[in-house]
C-alpha cells in the first residue's frame, strides 16, 4: 500500500518537473503540442495493438488453447493506453514501453508474477468485496 501512495506523489511531481524543464527548454506552445500528439499516437497504438491482440486471442481460442498470452497483452495494452492518455512525459514512456510487441514481452513476466501474487494473497479479495 505504501507504494501507491508514493506512485502518486513521484510521479506527478516528476511530470511537472519535466513540463517546467520542457517548457523552457522548447516553449510552452510546443509542449503542449507535444503532450497532444503523444496522446493522438497513444489512441492510435492502442487501437493498432488491441486489434492485434484480439486477434491473437482468437486464433488461441481457434486452437482449442486457453488465450492466457493474449489476456496478459491485453491488459499490458490497456494500461499503457492509460498511460499514454495520462498527461506527461514520464507517463506516455511507460505507456509505449507496455504498448510495443517487442518491450512489453520484457514486461510481461513481471506483470504475470505481480497478478499471481494478488490472487494467491488476501490483497485480492480485500480489493473486490
Amino acid at each position: 500500500m505504501k507504494w501507491v501512495i508514493g506512485i502518486f506523489i513521484v510521479i506527478p511531481v516528476l511530470e511537472i518537473a519535466l513540463f517546467i524543464l520542457s517548457g523552457k527548454l522548447i516553449g510552452i506552445w510546443s509542449t503542449l503540442v507535444l503532450i497532444m500528439l503523444t496522446g493522438m499516437i497513444g489512441i492510435w497504438l492502442v487501437k493498432q495493438q488491441g486489434l492485434a491482440v484480439i486477434e491473437k486471442a482468437r486464433r488461441e481460442m481457434s486452437y482449442g488453447r486457453l488465450p492466457s498470452g493474449a489476456i496478459l497483452d491485453g491488459i499490458c495494452v490497456f494500461i499503457g493506453g492509460v498511460l499514454l492518455l495520462t498527461p506527461g512525459f514520464f507517463t506516455d514512456i511507460l505507456g509505449v514501453f507496455l504498448l510495443l510487441p517487442f518491450t512489453r514481452a520484457l514486461m510481461k513476466p513481471y506483470i504475470a508474477r505481480w497478478l499471481k501474487s494478488l490472487f494467491h494473497t488476501k490483497m485480492f479479495f480485500y480489493l473486490y468485496r
